[in-house]
């Protein structure tokens, strides 16, 4: 007995996921950067765990541009550890490339932050990673989640999330 060839559903093109439009960038903060020596592996592809770095360099220095800079945190006592992580890699980065991480926060639900990433090319044509991350505010003294956000924060976090409650 022989099978009727059932059609699959065809996914799109991977270009066509792979181009993006300067458009869905607005309200991102771009934070540039160059694949150097010690990003890549012997190929001079940069090595996977190297994009959860920039991710966390992009986040630090968005921080520090609304007026909250990590080591101000650490002295009050408080941390934001990652307690979830989703990557996808489109397309790999290459020794000597410079591209922008984009990011913003997506939403800020008591003390969890929720945060939205791109790479792409310096031309934003092209996507490199995607990539989403969570925080949590931790009181560093008890090692526990902490109940609600320090007041400064807080503040400057409602200012710039996209959906803060």
């Amino acid at each position: 007995m022989t099978q009727a060839k059932v059609d699959q559903p065809k996914l799109p093109l991977t270009s066509a996921i792979d181009k993006v439009t300067t458009a869905e960038f607005d309200n991102w903060f771009e934070y540039p950067m160059r694949v150097q020596p010690h990003h890549t592996d012997y190929a001079g592809i940069a090595w996977h765990g190297t994009y959860l770095t920039w991710l966390e360099e992009a986040r630090v220095e968005y921080l520090r541009s609304i007026g909250i800079e990590f080591a101000d945190l650490v002295a009050l006592g408080c941390d934001l550890p990652v307690v979830e992580l989703s990557v996808r890699y489109h397309r790999s980065l290459k020794l000597g490339i410079i591209a922008l991480i984009k990011t913003r926060m997506l939403e800020v639900t008591g003390v969890h932050i929720n945060w939205d990433y791109k790479i792409v090319s310096t031309d934003q044509q092209e996507l490199y990673v995607t990539a989403q991350v969570t925080l949590v505010a931790l009181d560093r003294e008890r090692g526990k989640i902490m109940r609600q956000l320090p007041p400064a924060v807080k503040d400057a976090l409602a200012k710039t999330s996209t959906s803060y409650k």
